[in-house]
């Protein structure tokens, strides 16, 4: 079994590499953990590898606010230092530093 690293971190802020959106990281899998109906629901020629890390994200398009389960190779570090206005972003994280969200501590 392939040890994966993750190029991203819990509270970075990313954009997706193909569609119109950003989101802050609040949870990482180091490997595909969705439904296979999910994974199939994808366009073959767009489909992501499973063998990678796969992100959580509370996104934003637009005006409108959900999650994401984006694959590391479609992800691509958001240098516009905004801020994600997703309405879970308060609850999950306890601030910002930068350009990273940080989680209150233990």
């Amino acid at each position: 079994m392939a040890i994966n690293n993750a190029k991203f971190s819990i509270g970075e802020v990313v954009k997706h590499r193909h569609f119109d959106f950003r989101g802050v990281i609040y949870d990482v899998d180091f490997e595909f953990n969705n439904s296979e109906e999910w994974y199939q629901s994808i366009p073959k020629n767009v489909r992501p590898r499973k063998d990678q890390p796969f992100y959580h994200l509370l996104a934003e398009s637009n005006e409108v606010t959900y999650e994401a389960y984006v694959s590391e190779q479609n992800l691509l570090l958001d240098k516009s230092n905004e801020p994600v206005k997703h309405p879970l972003v308060e609850e999950i994280f306890k601030g910002k530093r930068g350009a990273t969200y940080f989680k209150p501590s233990n």
